[in-house]
């Protein structure tokens, strides 16, 4: 695949607690690439290591051949813009103002605040559906609501690769699909996207490629019509199911098989 975006052999560790033991990932450019998993397999410990959060205690994470640690922070910034869980905002902040903050790659102690960065963050808001919300303080917002304003903020940021951990989390459902749909856009005009998401069949609608974990391992990857049937289900997530073509768009569908023991 020989995609931008690598892990080759890495070790990911939190002290002497190893969660992944010579991991190797692939990620396709210009895809929507979802990682999937159970809770606790390893899933948000890969972004980190992607997004230079976390070094790995073996083996390397590389950006176009070169190692990521090697890149200086607002460089690598201005390439992998990164969505963690759990953010909290500053106090009495505006969102328009924490919006702002994901141009902060893009500047430097000479330059000032331009049209261009005007324009990131008025286009960033609108694809998140907070424009109305830009005065407003964060802290005053519902859980969805501050969720699409850090999508916002992350949008502003205008990078190549978008890393993004359970970015439907507090949505409801038809701001969830709305997410993913923006997410899909942004991926057919070029950007790579790569999201955690727990909805495997919502990973299969959207995503062109899985990387299904177990256990800090990779199971399989690849697109969901090639890797998902009931064997994969069953050793990621131990749930027995049927799979079916999605009524829409005939991607894999996932039913619980509810009289299964």
């Amino acid at each position: 695949m020989n995609g931008r975006l690598t892990a080759d052999d890495v070790t990911l560790a939190y002290g002497d607690r190893v969660v992944s033991a010579d991991l190797t990932v692939d990620v396709p450019d210009r895809a929507f690439t979802a990682v999937v998993g159970a809770n606790a397999c390893g899933k948000s410990t890969l972004l980190r290591s992607f997004a230079r959060l976390l070094a790995p205690a073996a083996g390397r994470v590389r950006f176009d051949g070169r190692d990521v640690r090697d890149y200086r922070p607002k460089a690598i910034a201005r390439e992998i813009g990164f969505l963690p869980q759990g953010l909290v905002a500053p106090e009495n902040i505006a969102v328009r103002q924490l919006v702002a903050r994901g141009r902060y790659p893009h500047q430097t102690l000479l330059s000032t605040w331009s049209r261009e960065d005007e324009r990131a963050v008025a286009a960033a808001m609108k694809a998140a559906g907070v424009t109305e919300l830009a005065e407003r303080t964060v802290e005053s917002l519902s859980g969805g609501q501050r969720q699409r304003v850090w999508v916002a903020m992350v949008l502003a940021q205008e990078t190549s690769y978008l890393l993004l951990d359970e970015p439907t989390t507090f949505l409801d459902i038809t701001h969830q699909y709305q997410l993913l749909t923006l997410l899909a856009r942004l991926r057919d005009e070029g950007r790579t996207i790569i999201a955690v998401l727990h909805d495997i069949n919502q990973a299969c609608r959207f995503a062109d490629h899985l990387i299904a974990m177990r256990d800090g391992r990779v199971v399989a990857a690849g697109a969901p019509a090639d890797i998902v049937d009931t064997a994969l289900i069953k050793e990621v997530f131990d749930l027995s199911c049927v799979i079916v073509p999605d009524p829409v768009t005939g991607t894999p569908m996932i039913v619980p098989d509810a009289g299964a023991e």
